[in-house]
């Protein structure tokens, strides 16, 4: 695998992490439509919220309509984030959106483990990580690049990685919102997934197929049973025919050659 190798520290910095996490705590609340039941915040999904008084009782409260509960909730998460006593704990705090920000922040305390733990959580609980405004696919595929993969995946993961061939074959799914994505880092390596994907909102679907060198996939990951790997999106092995591609589907599929931009159908 070629990149340079981030230095990582040897341990995490525990009291800038909880110091991060004290400042993205004082973020406005933001109200959505769905409000007050439905708000964006890096610590909550809800402006509907219960709150821990002194004398151990439990009250319900709204963010949004009362300053009182809001200084009580973010006294409430305060402390939460005082007790965290690893990075892990820090992070199952932050809200899915919020995470990957968080990440980029976070990354220069970060140990290698800790940023590996980070990364591989992170990506697979995030919806499109390949689109997220926090971190752009660079910095992402750097960020691959520079932590040893043994370090992301778990042991059945590990397993699938190494019995890759040299030369692995890789697919993804696209509709017409994402058809232009042909640099993704995440693909698949089972095309049933990829067809999935791609008639998950009932449109005309296409999956691109692509061989990859193994030294240019990052990691396997297993957690949301989608048989994905992270792919290096520029560096290609090589397209394939595209006689068949698609056959079995019955849905007028359409395969995508990576390499030349070419759509059979």
């Amino acid at each position: 695998m070629s990149g340079k190798k981030r230095r990582w520290p040897a341990e995490t910095n525990l009291a800038a992490l909880k110091m991060l996490a004290h400042t993205l705590l004082w973020f406005d609340i933001q109200p959505t439509k769905l409000s007050p039941l439905v708000v964006k915040h890096p610590f909550t999904d809800s402006g509907l919220v219960g709150i821990h008084d002194e004398d151990g009782s439990l009250s319900a409260g709204n963010l949004l309509d009362d300053p009182s509960v809001l200084h009580s909730w973010r006294e409430n998460v305060r402390q939460q984030i005082n007790e965290a006593e690893t990075a892990a704990g820090l992070l199952l705090l932050v809200t899915k959106p919020y995470q990957l920000g968080y990440l980029k922040l976070a990354t220069p305390y970060l140990c290698e483990q800790d940023a590996a733990l980070f990364l591989s959580y992170t990506w697979i609980n995030t919806e499109s990580p390949n689109d997220d405004p926090n971190l752009s696919k660079r910095s992402l595929l750097a960020m691959f690049r520079s932590i040893a993969p043994q370090k992301l995946m778990d042991e059945e993961e590990r397993e699938l990685f190494q019995s890759l061939d040299d030369v692995v074959t890789v697919y993804r799914g696209v509709t017409s919102y994402n058809a232009q994505n042909v640099k993704a880092l995440s693909w698949t390596l089972n095309r049933e997934v990829a067809e999935w994907f791609a008639h998950r909102f009932g449109q005309m679907a296409r999956y691109m197929r692509q061989q990859v060198k193994k030294e240019n996939i990052y990691a396997v990951f297993l957690g949301r049973n989608e048989e994905e790997v992270i792919v290096d999106p520029g560096t290609p092995h090589g397209s394939l025919p595209a006689a068949g591609a698609g056959a079995g589907t019955g849905n007028g599929d359409f395969y995508v050659d990576t390499e030349n931009s070419r759509l059979s159908q």
